[in-house]
């Protein structure tokens, strides 16, 4: 399995993705909401889909491409990090890594979207403490840059 760029062994693919990545790898910027794939506290990208890391098996995605927040700008923040801070888009930031992963996907597969569609990618994401109005605004803020 690759983990942001890196080719990391398995050792029990009954394991679910999340635990993988906390326990065993120490990447816990993908955080156990729900634990049934409701609130997207647990997104990273497989091959640059969104996923609920809570409901993958290490073994679905063996010789796969897996992105977590910690991978999605190693030297720089990738625009959507950036946004988010700029339009003061998180506050306990619980959800942020699964916001800011499901925004990034989107972009890759459409550059400039409505709100309609920011709003369609983020369906799978809950924010109890921002709301998604300033989420959207940070949307639109990585679309048109700095």
């Amino acid at each position: 399995m690759l983990v942001n760029g890196t080719v990391v062994d398995i050792a029990e693919p009954t394991q679910r993705l999340l635990d993988f990545l906390r326990d065993d790898l120490g990447l816990t910027g993908s955080k156990e909401g729900c634990g049934m794939g409701e609130c997207g506290a647990c997104t990273v990208l497989v091959e640059g889909e969104p996923v609920c890391s809570c409901l993958v098996l290490v073994g679905q995605v063996d010789e796969r491409e897996i992105t977590t927040i910690e991978g999605l700008a190693l030297s720089t923040l990738h625009p959507v990090q950036q946004a988010v801070i700029d339009a003061h888009a998180s506050q306990c930031g619980y959800c942020t890594p699964g916001v800011v992963l499901s925004l990034a996907a989107l972009l890759v597969r459409e550059p400039n979207p409505s709100d309609e569609a920011v709003r369609n990618a983020l369906a799978g994401n809950l924010c109890r403490c921002t709301g998604f109005g300033q989420i959207i605004e940070a949307a639109r803020e990585a679309v048109s840059g700095p």
